[in-house]
């Protein structure tokens, strides 16, 4: 099945594609304090409604760049709608080929939830590094482990006990970078178990839906592993949190 496909399906009921809620992200973008016209790219922009919600607030120029053709086609049905949002272009590509035309130029740049563009945490936060002017915003999203994860749960989510940090470990590697730690927003279970109560919710629905499909027993397949194991595992053990690093000033 093809992943963005998968990815469309099971995130249709979302408005923020990540474990975080609607009043945790009007929190972020109050905090920015962004100047008039800023310039802010999100790499991995899913629906757009950060850098929605960042140009309603600031006016601000937002670029949302997405490897998925279903997302961007999204983005840009519901900013159509959205016309306080004019501020922002939508660009279907691989995040990890994006460059500003001019190397940390830009006010705020962030990744929400796909650090596996640039190969981890610490590789993320480098790349965005290069993007963003002096005392401008490098925002991260990223998981962490609560607790110590089975071998049973790795094996599910198809992961490494290294492939993510503690929340700490998270934190120190942009302070170790040199990057100002501001503010942190941590999931809560709630957050949790709406992100992925209504992926369930929606598989079932298009399953439902759209029985000739040959991709449900797939997709059906797929999504009750992720069930069974954030219920017996992950809700005890994954967390979740954005990362409001700020750059130092030159």
């Amino acid at each position: 099945m093809d992943i963005w496909k998968f990815f469309d399906i099971t995130h249709r009921d979302h408005v923020i594609c990540n474990p975080t809620s609607e009043a945790k992200l009007d929190e972020l973008v109050a905090l920015l304090r962004l100047p008039k016209r800023a310039r802010v790219v999100d790499i991995a922009s899913g629906k757009g409604e950060l850098l929605f919600r960042i140009t309603e607030a600031y006016i601000a120029r937002c670029t949302g760049v997405d490897v998925s053709p279903q997302f961007v086609a999204q983005a840009r049905a519901r900013l159509s709608k959205r016309l306080s949002a004019t501020g922002v272009e939508l660009v279907e590509m691989d995040g990890a080929k994006f460059q500003p035309e001019t190397p940390h130029s830009l006010s705020l740049v962030s990744c929400l939830g796909a650090s596996w563009i640039y190969g981890g945490h610490g590789g993320t936060l480098d790349a965005l590094a290069t993007m963003v002017e002096p005392g401008g915003w490098i925002i991260v999203g990223e998981p962490f482990w609560i607790q110590e994860p089975t071998d049973e749960y790795l094996q599910v989510l198809e992961q490494k006990r290294e492939s993510f940090g503690t929340h700490e470990s998270n934190a120190r590697a942009g302070i170790d970078r040199g990057l100002e730690l501001v503010y942190t927003l941590v999931s809560s279970s709630d957050d949790w178990d709406r992100y992925e109560g209504l992926q369930w919710y929606a598989a079932s629905n298009y399953a439902h839906d759209n029985p000739n499909d040959p991709d449900v027993p797939e997709l059906t397949e797929r999504i009750e592993r992720q069930r069974m194991a954030y219920l017996k595992w992950g809700r005890e053990t994954l967390g979740w949190a954005i990362y409001m690093f700020r750059s130092p000033m030159r």
